[in-house]
Protein backbone atom coordinates (compact mmCIF):
# COMPACT_ATOMS: atom_id res chain seq x y z
CA UNK A 1 0.00 0.00 0.00
CA UNK A 2 0.97 3.53 -0.32
CA UNK A 3 -0.51 7.02 0.45
CA UNK A 4 -1.72 9.48 -2.11
CA UNK A 5 -0.97 13.56 -1.60
CA UNK A 6 -5.01 13.34 -0.07
CA UNK A 7 -4.39 10.38 2.30
CA UNK A 8 -5.92 7.59 -0.08
CA UNK A 9 -4.41 4.33 -0.48
CA UNK A 10 -3.63 2.44 -3.36
CA UNK A 11 -4.22 -1.63 -2.72
CA UNK A 12 -2.20 -4.30 -4.89
CA UNK A 13 -4.82 -6.81 -5.12
CA UNK A 14 -5.69 -8.13 -7.97
CA UNK A 15 -9.02 -6.33 -9.64
CA UNK A 16 -10.99 -5.09 -12.61
CA UNK A 17 -11.29 -0.94 -12.08
CA UNK A 18 -13.12 1.22 -14.48
CA UNK A 19 -10.71 4.45 -14.33
CA UNK A 20 -13.27 7.35 -13.55
CA UNK A 21 -10.67 10.28 -12.38
CA UNK A 22 -7.64 11.44 -11.45
CA UNK A 23 -5.72 11.85 -8.22
CA UNK A 24 -3.81 14.42 -7.47
CA UNK A 25 -0.79 12.28 -7.61
CA UNK A 26 -0.94 11.38 -11.43
CA UNK A 27 -2.85 8.02 -10.49
CA UNK A 28 -6.20 6.92 -12.38
CA UNK A 29 -8.69 6.90 -9.85
CA UNK A 30 -11.61 4.03 -9.27
CA UNK A 31 -13.89 3.36 -6.72
CA UNK A 32 -14.67 0.05 -5.42
CA UNK A 33 -17.51 -1.09 -2.66
CA UNK A 34 -14.63 -0.65 -0.26
CA UNK A 35 -12.20 2.44 -0.77
CA UNK A 36 -10.84 4.14 -3.54
CA UNK A 37 -8.06 2.51 -5.80
CA UNK A 38 -5.27 4.20 -7.90
CA UNK A 39 -3.49 2.81 -10.57
CA UNK A 40 -0.52 4.18 -11.84
CA UNK A 41 -0.64 5.35 -15.66
CA UNK A 42 -4.04 4.69 -15.99
CA UNK A 43 -6.56 7.16 -17.80
CA UNK A 44 -10.77 8.11 -16.82
CA UNK A 45 -12.73 6.16 -19.35
CA UNK A 46 -10.40 3.11 -19.40
CA UNK A 47 -11.20 -0.09 -17.73
CA UNK A 48 -7.78 -1.98 -16.70
CA UNK A 49 -6.67 -5.26 -14.65
CA UNK A 50 -4.71 -4.95 -11.60
CA UNK A 51 -1.96 -7.50 -10.71
CA UNK A 52 -0.48 -6.90 -7.34
CA UNK A 53 1.91 -3.56 -7.38
CA UNK A 54 2.94 -4.16 -11.49
CA UNK A 55 1.83 -2.04 -14.24
CA UNK A 56 -1.95 -2.28 -15.33
CA UNK A 57 -3.14 -4.21 -18.17
CA UNK A 58 -5.85 -2.23 -20.36
CA UNK A 59 -8.90 -3.99 -21.36
CA UNK A 60 -10.79 -1.28 -22.94
CA UNK A 61 -9.75 1.14 -25.81
CA UNK A 62 -7.38 3.61 -24.87
CA UNK A 63 -8.90 7.03 -23.31
CA UNK A 64 -8.53 9.90 -26.14
CA UNK A 65 -7.08 11.82 -23.92
CA UNK A 66 -4.09 9.33 -24.05
CA UNK A 67 -0.59 10.28 -25.65
CA UNK A 68 2.19 8.65 -26.81
CA UNK A 69 5.04 9.54 -24.34
CA UNK A 70 8.01 11.33 -25.92
CA UNK A 71 10.35 9.87 -23.16
CA UNK A 72 11.91 6.04 -23.32
CA UNK A 73 12.23 6.49 -19.30
CA UNK A 74 8.62 6.90 -19.12
CA UNK A 75 7.11 4.11 -16.95
CA UNK A 76 10.59 3.05 -15.63
CA UNK A 77 11.73 6.95 -13.69
CA UNK A 78 10.31 7.93 -10.72
CA UNK A 79 10.72 11.73 -11.45
CA UNK A 80 7.15 12.02 -14.75
CA UNK A 81 3.84 10.94 -14.18
CA UNK A 82 1.71 12.70 -16.58
CA UNK A 83 3.77 12.25 -19.97
CA UNK A 84 0.70 10.06 -21.46
CA UNK A 85 -1.27 12.60 -21.07
CA UNK A 86 -3.08 14.60 -23.46
CA UNK A 87 -2.97 18.48 -22.93
CA UNK A 88 -6.40 19.57 -21.73
CA UNK A 89 -6.51 16.66 -19.42
CA UNK A 90 -3.12 17.58 -18.68
CA UNK A 91 -3.88 20.83 -17.70
CA UNK A 92 -7.30 20.25 -15.76
CA UNK A 93 -5.45 17.99 -13.36
CA UNK A 94 -2.49 20.10 -13.11
CA UNK A 95 -4.91 22.85 -11.87
CA UNK A 96 -7.19 20.65 -10.02
CA UNK A 97 -4.36 20.09 -7.60
CA UNK A 98 -4.87 23.77 -6.67
CA UNK A 99 -8.27 23.98 -6.80
CA UNK A 100 -8.60 20.88 -4.32
CA UNK A 101 -6.31 22.45 -1.76
CA UNK A 102 -8.10 25.95 -1.64
CA UNK A 103 -11.48 23.50 -1.57
CA UNK A 104 -10.03 21.35 1.37
CA UNK A 105 -9.21 24.73 3.71
CA UNK A 106 -12.39 26.42 2.80
CA UNK A 107 -10.77 28.93 0.06
CA UNK A 108 -13.44 30.45 -2.29
CA UNK A 109 -11.24 32.42 -5.06
CA UNK A 110 -10.40 32.49 -8.57
CA UNK A 111 -7.76 29.93 -9.90
CA UNK A 112 -6.26 30.79 -12.86
CA UNK A 113 -5.47 28.62 -15.74
CA UNK A 114 -2.61 26.94 -15.71
CA UNK A 115 0.51 28.52 -17.05
CA UNK A 116 2.45 26.19 -19.23
CA UNK A 117 6.50 25.68 -19.65
CA UNK A 118 7.72 24.55 -22.66
CA UNK A 119 9.96 20.63 -22.97
CA UNK A 120 13.57 21.04 -22.79
CA UNK A 121 12.97 24.05 -20.26
CA UNK A 122 14.03 22.96 -16.78
CA UNK A 123 17.87 24.69 -15.96
CA UNK A 124 18.74 22.70 -12.98
CA UNK A 125 18.92 19.25 -11.84
CA UNK A 126 20.17 16.96 -9.19
CA UNK A 127 21.32 13.27 -10.06
CA UNK A 128 22.79 10.72 -8.33
CA UNK A 129 25.72 8.67 -9.50
CA UNK A 130 26.65 5.12 -8.15
CA UNK A 131 29.31 3.27 -9.07
CA UNK A 132 27.86 -0.96 -9.43
CA UNK A 133 30.22 -3.89 -10.76
CA UNK A 134 33.13 -1.05 -11.37
CA UNK A 135 31.31 1.31 -13.68
CA UNK A 136 29.09 4.59 -13.01
CA UNK A 137 25.77 4.69 -13.01
CA UNK A 138 24.55 8.29 -13.42
CA UNK A 139 20.66 9.02 -13.73
CA UNK A 140 17.11 9.04 -11.65
CA UNK A 141 15.80 6.35 -9.51
CA UNK A 142 13.52 4.10 -10.42
CA UNK A 143 9.80 4.34 -10.06
CA UNK A 144 8.95 3.00 -6.42
CA UNK A 145 12.63 2.01 -6.17
CA UNK A 146 16.00 2.91 -4.71
CA UNK A 147 17.66 1.29 -7.62
CA UNK A 148 18.95 3.54 -9.99
CA UNK A 149 18.90 3.47 -14.11
CA UNK A 150 20.72 4.92 -16.62
CA UNK A 151 19.65 8.22 -17.84
CA UNK A 152 20.12 8.51 -21.80
CA UNK A 153 17.64 11.14 -22.14
CA UNK A 154 15.09 13.50 -20.71
CA UNK A 155 12.45 15.62 -22.59
CA UNK A 156 12.10 17.75 -19.17
CA UNK A 157 16.05 19.01 -19.09
CA UNK A 158 17.73 21.90 -21.20
CA UNK A 159 19.77 20.26 -24.14
CA UNK A 160 22.50 21.54 -22.62
CA UNK A 161 22.90 19.44 -19.48
CA UNK A 162 21.88 16.64 -21.46
CA UNK A 163 24.58 16.87 -23.79
CA UNK A 164 26.86 16.93 -20.99
CA UNK A 165 25.16 13.49 -18.80
CA UNK A 166 28.66 11.26 -20.31
CA UNK A 167 30.68 14.14 -18.70
CA UNK A 168 28.99 14.27 -15.82
CA UNK A 169 29.84 10.28 -15.58
CA UNK A 170 33.27 11.04 -15.99
CA UNK A 171 33.28 13.47 -13.20
CA UNK A 172 31.34 10.71 -10.95
CA UNK A 173 33.90 8.15 -11.83
CA UNK A 174 36.73 10.04 -10.53
CA UNK A 175 35.17 11.57 -7.28
CA UNK A 176 33.00 8.05 -5.98
CA UNK A 177 33.92 4.38 -5.19
CA UNK A 178 30.01 4.26 -3.97
CA UNK A 179 27.35 6.90 -4.20
CA UNK A 180 27.98 10.96 -5.19
CA UNK A 181 24.71 13.51 -5.85
CA UNK A 182 25.75 15.77 -8.44
CA UNK A 183 23.98 19.12 -8.86
CA UNK A 184 23.85 20.75 -12.42
CA UNK A 185 22.90 24.09 -13.60
CA UNK A 186 22.39 25.75 -16.47
CA UNK A 187 23.69 29.83 -16.66
CA UNK A 188 24.57 32.41 -18.85
CA UNK A 189 28.42 31.01 -18.93
CA UNK A 190 27.87 27.27 -19.00
CA UNK A 191 26.78 24.63 -16.84
CA UNK A 192 27.86 25.00 -13.08
CA UNK A 193 27.97 21.42 -11.40
CA UNK A 194 28.26 21.06 -7.66
CA UNK A 195 29.10 17.73 -6.06
CA UNK A 196 28.47 15.96 -3.03
CA UNK A 197 29.09 13.10 -1.35
CA UNK A 198 32.42 12.64 -2.74
CA UNK A 199 34.28 9.12 -0.61
CA UNK A 200 38.04 9.72 -2.54
CA UNK A 201 40.98 12.05 -1.61
CA UNK A 202 40.71 14.72 -3.58
CA UNK A 203 44.49 15.60 -4.20
CA UNK A 204 46.44 17.52 -6.66
CA UNK A 205 46.32 14.54 -9.53
CA UNK A 206 42.37 14.24 -9.24
CA UNK A 207 41.74 17.83 -9.47
CA UNK A 208 44.34 17.97 -12.46
CA UNK A 209 42.38 15.16 -13.99
CA UNK A 210 39.02 16.78 -13.00
CA UNK A 211 39.92 20.37 -14.63
CA UNK A 212 41.22 18.48 -17.99
CA UNK A 213 37.31 16.62 -18.08
CA UNK A 214 35.89 19.99 -17.47
CA UNK A 215 37.79 21.79 -20.18
CA UNK A 216 36.99 19.07 -22.49
CA UNK A 217 33.14 19.14 -21.79
CA UNK A 218 33.22 23.26 -21.53
CA UNK A 219 31.82 22.90 -18.11
CA UNK A 220 31.86 26.69 -16.78
CA UNK A 221 32.43 25.77 -12.98
CA UNK A 222 33.03 22.66 -10.84
CA UNK A 223 32.87 22.46 -7.30
CA UNK A 224 33.09 19.34 -4.64
CA UNK A 225 32.07 19.91 -0.89
CA UNK A 226 31.72 23.75 -1.62
CA UNK A 227 35.41 23.93 -2.98
CA UNK A 228 35.81 25.08 -6.03
CA UNK A 229 38.06 22.79 -8.15
CA UNK A 230 37.14 24.75 -11.44
CA UNK A 231 36.16 27.95 -12.75
CA UNK A 232 36.43 28.30 -16.68
CA UNK A 233 33.67 31.59 -16.00
CA UNK A 234 31.39 32.33 -13.16
CA UNK A 235 27.88 31.15 -13.33
CA UNK A 236 26.10 33.99 -13.90
CA UNK A 237 21.93 34.38 -13.75
CA UNK A 238 20.07 37.34 -14.86
CA UNK A 239 17.63 38.91 -11.51
CA UNK A 240 16.03 42.36 -12.76
CA UNK A 241 19.00 44.56 -13.30
CA UNK A 242 21.76 42.47 -11.47
CA UNK A 243 24.12 39.29 -12.30
CA UNK A 244 23.58 36.97 -9.46
CA UNK A 245 26.38 34.61 -9.16
CA UNK A 246 24.41 31.76 -7.06
CA UNK A 247 26.80 29.80 -4.72
CA UNK A 248 27.62 26.06 -5.28
CA UNK A 249 24.48 23.75 -5.34
CA UNK A 250 21.98 26.79 -4.31
CA UNK A 251 18.36 27.17 -4.65
CA UNK A 252 17.12 28.33 -8.29
CA UNK A 253 13.40 28.65 -9.62
CA UNK A 254 13.87 25.14 -11.65
CA UNK A 255 12.96 26.84 -14.81
CA UNK A 256 13.67 30.31 -16.60
CA UNK A 257 9.75 30.65 -18.03
CA UNK A 258 8.23 29.42 -15.16
CA UNK A 259 10.84 32.08 -13.07
CA UNK A 260 9.81 35.10 -15.43
CA UNK A 261 5.56 34.01 -14.75
CA UNK A 262 6.06 34.47 -11.08
CA UNK A 263 7.91 37.87 -11.47
CA UNK A 264 5.50 39.25 -13.67
CA UNK A 265 2.70 38.29 -11.22
CA UNK A 266 4.56 39.32 -8.15
CA UNK A 267 5.43 42.89 -9.78
CA UNK A 268 1.58 43.14 -10.82
CA UNK A 269 0.62 42.44 -7.51
CA UNK A 270 3.03 44.90 -5.76
CA UNK A 271 2.29 47.88 -7.95
CA UNK A 272 3.06 50.87 -6.72
CA UNK A 273 4.80 49.75 -3.53
CA UNK A 274 7.10 51.39 -2.12
CA UNK A 275 9.01 49.55 0.75
CA UNK A 276 8.74 45.47 0.01
CA UNK A 277 9.80 42.56 2.44
CA UNK A 278 11.23 39.62 0.31
CA UNK A 279 10.95 37.15 3.18
CA UNK A 280 13.04 33.44 2.38
CA UNK A 281 14.30 35.30 -0.57
CA UNK A 282 17.13 33.32 -1.78
CA UNK A 283 19.84 34.96 -3.83
CA UNK A 284 17.03 37.38 -5.10
CA UNK A 285 14.43 36.12 -7.74
CA UNK A 286 11.97 38.52 -6.98
CA UNK A 287 13.95 41.52 -5.03
CA UNK A 288 16.10 42.41 -7.61
CA UNK A 289 12.83 42.87 -10.35
CA UNK A 290 11.32 44.50 -7.31
CA UNK A 291 13.91 46.86 -6.58
CA UNK A 292 13.51 48.54 -9.81
CA UNK A 293 10.41 50.74 -8.21
CA UNK A 294 10.51 49.87 -4.29
CA UNK A 295 13.27 49.92 -0.98
CA UNK A 296 13.55 46.20 -0.77
CA UNK A 297 13.81 43.88 2.39
CA UNK A 298 15.22 40.53 1.77
CA UNK A 299 15.52 38.60 4.37
CA UNK A 300 16.72 34.79 4.32
CA UNK A 301 18.00 31.79 6.43
CA UNK A 302 20.81 30.85 4.38
CA UNK A 303 23.82 33.29 5.06
CA UNK A 304 25.65 32.36 1.20
CA UNK A 305 22.07 33.22 -0.36
CA UNK A 306 22.24 36.95 1.70
CA UNK A 307 25.68 36.97 0.66
CA UNK A 308 25.61 36.42 -3.23
CA UNK A 309 22.19 38.77 -3.51
CA UNK A 310 23.96 41.21 -1.20
CA UNK A 311 27.22 40.95 -4.22
CA UNK A 312 25.26 41.57 -7.06
CA UNK A 313 23.30 44.66 -5.52
CA UNK A 314 26.61 46.05 -5.09
CA UNK A 315 27.54 45.94 -8.46
CA UNK A 316 24.17 46.56 -9.86
CA UNK A 317 23.17 50.39 -11.24
CA UNK A 318 19.06 51.69 -11.61
CA UNK A 319 18.02 50.02 -8.33
CA UNK A 320 16.59 51.31 -5.03
CA UNK A 321 18.01 50.36 -1.88
CA UNK A 322 18.41 46.74 -0.93
CA UNK A 323 18.59 45.60 3.07
CA UNK A 324 20.13 42.12 3.77
CA UNK A 325 19.48 40.24 6.37
CA UNK A 326 20.44 36.33 7.12
CA UNK A 327 17.35 35.11 9.30
CA UNK A 328 15.54 32.29 10.57
CA UNK A 329 12.44 33.10 9.32
CA UNK A 330 10.77 29.32 10.39
CA UNK A 331 11.94 30.26 14.43
CA UNK A 332 11.59 33.80 14.23
CA UNK A 333 9.46 35.35 12.13
CA UNK A 334 9.13 39.13 11.19
CA UNK A 335 6.89 40.53 13.87
CA UNK A 336 4.06 42.83 13.38
CA UNK A 337 6.28 46.03 14.69
CA UNK A 338 8.92 44.59 12.50
CA UNK A 339 6.23 44.73 9.60
CA UNK A 340 5.03 48.69 10.71
CA UNK A 341 5.35 50.57 7.32
CA UNK A 342 5.39 47.94 4.12
CA UNK A 343 3.52 48.06 1.07
CA UNK A 344 3.94 44.16 0.78
CA UNK A 345 5.50 41.33 1.72
CA UNK A 346 6.79 38.55 -0.50
CA UNK A 347 6.69 35.20 0.79
CA UNK A 348 8.35 31.86 -0.99
CA UNK A 349 9.36 29.61 1.65
CA UNK A 350 10.32 25.69 1.15
CA UNK A 351 7.73 23.18 0.89
CA UNK A 352 6.97 23.25 4.39
CA UNK A 353 5.74 26.44 3.90
CA UNK A 354 5.64 29.78 6.30
CA UNK A 355 3.30 28.85 9.21
CA UNK A 356 4.57 31.17 11.60
CA UNK A 357 5.62 33.86 9.08
CA UNK A 358 1.61 33.95 8.08
CA UNK A 359 0.47 33.67 11.83
CA UNK A 360 2.69 37.21 12.46
CA UNK A 361 1.06 38.87 9.27
CA UNK A 362 -2.12 38.43 10.00
CA UNK A 363 -1.74 40.33 12.81
CA UNK A 364 0.09 43.01 10.95
CA UNK A 365 -1.00 45.99 8.76
CA UNK A 366 0.74 45.22 5.77
CA UNK A 367 -2.20 45.94 2.86
CA UNK A 368 -0.74 43.45 0.13
CA UNK A 369 0.81 39.81 0.98
CA UNK A 370 1.79 37.72 -2.30
CA UNK A 371 2.71 34.43 -1.34
CA UNK A 372 4.76 31.85 -3.46
CA UNK A 373 4.58 28.10 -3.42
CA UNK A 374 5.59 24.91 -4.84
CA UNK A 375 3.10 23.08 -2.42
CA UNK A 376 -0.57 23.65 -3.12
CA UNK A 377 -1.22 22.08 0.64
CA UNK A 378 0.99 24.38 2.89
CA UNK A 379 0.16 27.42 0.73
CA UNK A 380 -3.50 27.14 1.21
CA UNK A 381 -2.89 26.22 4.54
CA UNK A 382 -1.64 29.68 5.04
CA UNK A 383 -3.54 31.92 3.15
CA UNK A 384 -6.50 30.34 5.53
CA UNK A 385 -4.41 31.72 8.47
CA UNK A 386 -4.06 35.06 6.71
CA UNK A 387 -7.86 35.26 5.38
CA UNK A 388 -9.07 34.23 9.48
CA UNK A 389 -7.03 37.07 10.07
CA UNK A 390 -8.36 39.76 7.55
CA UNK A 391 -7.06 39.58 4.78
CA UNK A 392 -9.20 38.79 1.26
CA UNK A 393 -7.83 36.34 -1.42
CA UNK A 394 -7.43 37.82 -4.69
CA UNK A 395 -6.64 34.98 -6.98
CA UNK A 396 -3.77 32.35 -7.39
CA UNK A 397 -2.27 31.60 -10.63
CA UNK A 398 -1.00 28.11 -10.92
CA UNK A 399 2.48 27.13 -12.74
CA UNK A 400 3.58 24.87 -14.59
CA UNK A 401 7.75 24.41 -13.56
CA UNK A 402 7.64 20.75 -12.41
CA UNK A 403 6.28 19.50 -16.04
CA UNK A 404 5.25 15.98 -16.27
CA UNK A 405 5.28 15.55 -12.49
CA UNK A 406 2.58 15.99 -9.85
CA UNK A 407 4.05 18.81 -8.27
CA UNK A 408 2.66 22.53 -9.19
CA UNK A 409 4.26 26.22 -8.31
CA UNK A 410 1.32 28.92 -7.51
CA UNK A 411 1.43 32.93 -6.91
CA UNK A 412 -1.35 34.12 -4.44
CA UNK A 413 -2.01 37.44 -3.55
CA UNK A 414 -4.21 38.88 -0.77
CA UNK A 415 -5.34 42.08 0.08
CA UNK A 416 -6.14 43.63 3.30
CA UNK A 417 -9.59 45.82 3.11
CA UNK A 418 -8.64 49.19 3.72
CA UNK A 419 -12.08 49.33 6.05
CA UNK A 420 -10.91 46.36 7.89
CA UNK A 421 -9.54 47.46 11.51
CA UNK A 422 -6.00 46.62 12.18
CA UNK A 423 -6.45 43.38 14.00
CA UNK A 424 -4.84 42.88 17.53
CA UNK A 425 -1.49 42.64 18.74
Amino acid sequence: MRSSCWGRRVTTEPAVLEITALGAQGDGLAQTADSARYVPFALPGERVRVDGDGLPKLLSAPSPERRQPPCRHFGTCGGCVAQHMGDALYERWKRGIVVEAMRQHGLEMEVGQLVRVPAGSRRRAVFTARREAGKIVLGYHRRRSHELFTLEECPVLQPDIVGQLSCLREIAAKLTQRELRLTVLSTHNGLDVTADGARVRLDARTAADLARVVAGHGIAHLSVEGEIIVERAQPTLAMGLAGVVPPPGAFVQAVAQAETAMVERVLAAAGKAKRVADLFCGVGTFAFPLARRARILAIDGEQKAIDALTAAARLARGLKPIETRARDLFRIPLSPKELDGLDAVVLDPARAGAEAQARQIARSAVPTAILVSCNPGTLARDMRILTDGGYAPEGVTPIDQFLYSHHVEAVAVLRRPAHVRRPPR
